[in-house]
């Protein structure tokens, strides 16, 4: 006679546990957005078609797709029509050339997003400087915001060559030091490019410094400081000489931070008088363009002070309409680099309602992929036309 502890057959606690392990789904709880599905590689693939499956591969390369989807949207809005029910006069054109006022650039666009592109300097060091470039070149952000690094390594790179190294991340420190090399993750830069760089910038330091005496006054901000350098190298390859000729403003607030800062520590032990720099005049000029913006959108690629100088800027607006992140820092720590979009949203910086993602990954492998699906195919597209 079998002993009332023994195991009871599995027929008779089936159903429970079958119920445990597989709850029925509840069919109003069904997702109704894309199915997950990859590219199908029986097919050729463009470039475009295999982007254009980002979006449903799920993790990271959803993100992506979603990246992709936002700037799309903030490239593509535009005021509402004015109405024409007031019984204002409208403004006549004037028939005079209005004269050129220097605080212009720092004046958002009426007609569109305002795109604020905010970057690490590691990414100018990088090939990202050319995609950089091609953005302000072709007038396709509305201001740039940066570190010291951000602005003196586009400069030396007009001057000198950066170099992918041999070793990559494994190359020696000792080794490197003894040879006059310089590593930012897996590229080399050698010193001369910044003795070149001493020898370039110095004079310019002088001249701005007489320029400020008087009878000119003129005042200094980073961002002045940015546009005058970029005025001097007359290089296209220059993102900042194409923010000088297209008048996109370019904002540094930590702009002793590096080599530049280096310079102007040399410089003020060659002259009497300090090149004075004013921070304030630009904090004022950034965060007016953010409060006077129809729409703010911020796509900021990495952490640090570029991305929370955007994001507090926006704050005075009560938050941007898009945000696109991307980094690769995690908020376990409570740093702002590694913060998602949704802490912002609880400073007010990000609108709740607003379109916005992080991306998870190195800026060097996605930024390039989100530009050639918005930026320029939106202008390869134009060109085909």
């Amino acid at each position: 006679m079998a002993s009332s502890s023994s195991p009871q057959p599995l027929a008779s606690t089936s159903g429970s546990s079958h119920n445990a392990v597989l709850a029925p789904s509840d069919p109003t709880a069904t997702p109704t957005t894309a199915t997950v599905e990859g590219p199908n590689f029986d097919q050729e693939h463009s470039l475009n078609d295999l982007l254009e499956s980002y979006a449903r591969i799920g993790f990271q390369a959803s993100s992506l797709g979603k990246a992709i989807e936002i700037v799309r949207e903030m490239r593509a809005w535009r005021p509402p029509p004015p109405s024409t029910t007031s019984d204002e006069p409208e403004d006549e054109p004037s028939s005079s050339t209005p004269e050129y006022d220097p605080e212009d650039r720092y004046r958002p666009p009426t007609d569109r997003t305002t795109i604020f592109l905010g970057y690490t300097s590691n990414l100018i060091s990088s090939g990202l400087r050319e995609i950089l470039c091609y953005l302000a070149k072709h007038k396709m952000i509305s201001c740039l915001v940066t570190t010291a690094g951000g602005i003196e390594e586009d400069f030396i790179k007009c001057l000198g060559k950066t170099y992918v190294g041999e070793k990559g991340f494994e190359e020696s420190g000792r080794e490197l030091r003894g040879k006059g090399l310089n590593r930012i993750g897996n590229l080399i830069v050698p010193n001369s490019n910044y003795c070149s760089f001493e020898d370039w910038v110095v004079p310019i330091l002088h001249q701005m410094t007489a320029e400020q005496a008087a009878p000119t006054n003129t005042s200094w901000a980073p961002s002045d400081v940015i546009h005058r350098l970029g005025k001097e190298i007359n290089d296209e390859s220059s993102v900042y000489y194409w923010c000088y000729k297209n008048n996109i403003p370019v904002f540094c607030p930590a702009l002793t931070d590096g080599s530049l800062g280096d310079m102007l520590y040399f410089h003020s032990y060659k002259t009497s008088t300090p090149l004075v720099i004013d921070i304030v005049k630009d904090i004022r000029r950034l965060n007016d363009m953010s409060v006077k913006s129809k729409r703010a959108g911020m796509i900021i690629l990495g952490g640090g002070v570029c991305k929370h100088q955007i994001a507090n800027a926006m704050l005075f607006r009560n938050g941007a309409d898009y945000a696109v992140y991307m980094n690769t820092g995690n908020e376990y720590d409570g740093s702002d680099s590694g913060a998602r979009t949704d802490e912002a949203v609880s400073w007010g910086k990000i609108k709740a309602d607003a379109k916005q993602v992080k991306v998870y990954a190195d800026a060097t492998l996605v930024f390039p992929l989100l530009v050639s699906q918005t930026f320029a195919k939106e202008k390869w597209d134009e060109a085909r036309a």
